[in-house]
């Protein structure tokens, strides 16, 4: 009985790995909603695909724009600032960039969304594992 019920959880703890959700947040951008998904949760060291959605005030999804992620990490000691940027290719209604964190630890991500000739800026800090 016991190895069933260890067997059981194992089985359990497997499929909730499998069926983790991606890294999301949403924030504000000025008049935006914005809205970056990262395939892996927590990012990872190395390369994770990031998706970006933009909508507008009316809730309408954003297409006519300019979206790039910077990621950086600050200086350390015995390590200089990195710094990295990731254009957004436009699929349909979502920006869709890759993001390589070259090293676990915590990072600031700046998405820019540039229309017209105004940008807005959304900023938050992700922790690579």
């Amino acid at each position: 009985m016991k190895k069933i019920a260890i067997s059981l959880l194992m089985l359990l703890v497997a499929t909730g790995v499998a069926f983790a959700k991606n890294y999301e947040v949403n924030k504000k951008a000025g008049e935006y909603d914005v809205t970056m998904i990262i395939d892996k949760n927590p990012p990872v060291a190395g390369d994770n695909a990031a998706v970006v959605t933009v909508k507008d005030s009316t809730g309408k999804a954003v297409t006519d724009a300019k979206v790039v992620i910077d990621y950086s990490m600050p200086a350390m000691p015995g390590m200089p600032a990195m710094n990295y940027k990731a254009d957004g290719q436009l699929k349909g209604d979502e920006y869709k960039a890759m993001l390589n964190f070259s090293m676990a630890g915590a990072w600031n991500v700046a998405i820019k969304i540039t229309r017209g000739d105004a940008t807005a800026t959304v900023k938050f800090n992700v922790t690579a594992h």
